[in-house]
């Protein structure tokens, strides 16, 4: 037998049974972790502070001792600057800017990798991005002003926009529509998904009346529902699908309920509205009827939770086994909600929306 294969052998009994024998301490340490919930006791919670990822290493796991022999040491891949952030079945989609690309993680595959497309479908700064059911990949590129389009395996399909009249900072696929917030015209834009031509754009609106868009940064869909982040106007501006002003949420200010830089919302299936602001540094939670219920997060102190320059949130309810692991025992979890971190050392929060066991 090879002698370099004999020592593997030997090193990974070695490692084995001190793993083992430390495997009670580890999970000691692990129980002993700060809890952190939102909002604090007595309140009741409902977002419970799960974990964290900034590189390779925290979601593949650091390489072993008996990798780096045989294979040599890997080097970290780093989340550096991320923006947008989508999940579509066990694959995390992050937008990051920082590298001019994305990194896509399969949770159940338990990869990480970078994507980098070159040639045609070359990025410079990828906001946002969605995935449709075809997997198709749908990145709004602020720089291109385009939106940049991948099918399944990541090789380049097409792009499309009107570069002199388009900005592109958010992309949301619908009804075979693709809405996208556009700072160019301070509107959202709307394409047919197979022709990409323009179908219509709005709101159809002056400045100064209640449904104009000042700086539209950010976009969601529901079945009936519009949700527009207007950074400009300090508030999240509701319409139908057909583009007429319905309500706004929010307003400018320093209390609970008002936003400074609202940026990356989502909506839960009680039509909960979440709104991350990038001034506050903290997510606000909205009911459906636009009354605040609660905020967590916060500026960046260096305990679990805290967020640094905050930009996009991501509800998602497919994943849940692989982060169950995190819940305190009592509760039990309903969904996550991902929140991107520009700066700082965790650039994407994990969150649990939880309930008390019965």
């Amino acid at each position: 037998m090879n002698r370099k294969l004999i020592i593997a052998f030997v090193l990974l009994g070695t490692f084995l049974f001190l793993f083992a024998s430390c495997s009670r301490d580890i999970t000691k340490s692990r129980k002993k972790k700060e809890i952190v919930i939102y909002p604090p006791p007595p309140d009741t919670a409902r977002i419970q502070y799960l974990t964290s990822f900034s590189s390779s290493d925290n979601t593949t796991g650091k390489q072993s001792p008996i990798s780096k022999f045989i294979f040599g040491e890997s080097v970290p891949k780093p989340i550096k600057k991320p923006y947008g952030i989508t999940v579509h079945g066990s694959k995390i989609y992050i937008s990051d800017t920082g590298i001019g690309g994305l990194e896509i993680i399969d949770l159940e595959k338990n990869t990480f990798e970078y994507f980098d497309p070159q040639g045609k479908g070359q990025l410079r700064l990828p906001l946002n991005c969605f995935v449709d059911d075809s997997s198709n990949l749908y990145i709004a590129d602020g720089q291109r002003r385009q939106i940049v389009v991948f099918d399944h395996s990541g090789n380049y399909l097409e792009s499309f926009g009107d570069t002199a009249k388009f900005k592109p900072t958010d992309i949301f696929i619908n009804d075979n529509k693709i809405w996208v917030s556009n700072l160019v015209n301070n509107k959202i834009d709307v394409f047919n998904k197979e022709s990409h031509e323009l179908i219509f754009s709005f709101p159809d609106a002056t400045k100064g009346s209640e449904g104009f868009l000042y700086s539209p940064t950010n976009i969601y869909l529901t079945n009936d529902r519009v949700y527009v982040s207007d950074m400009g106007d300090f508030k999240v501006k509701i319409y139908d699908h057909n583009g007429k002003y319905l309500s706004s949420v929010g307003s400018n200010g320093n209390n609970i309920g008002q936003f400074v830089r609202p940026k990356g919302i989502a909506v839960d299936q009680e039509s909960n509205l979440y709104v991350v602001d990038a001034g506050f540094e903290n997510t606000q939670i909205f009911n459906k009827e636009g009354k605040v219920m609660m905020f967590f997060g916060g500026p960046y102190k260096e305990r679990p939770g805290d967020m640094w320059l905050p930009a996009k949130v991501a509800i998602d309810y497919d994943n849940l086994k692989y982060f169950q692991k995190y819940v305190d025992p009592v509760y039990i979890l309903k969904y996550l909600v991902f929140v991107t971190n520009q700066y700082g050392p965790d650039k994407v929060n994990v969150y649990g929306f939880v309930a008390l066991k019965k």
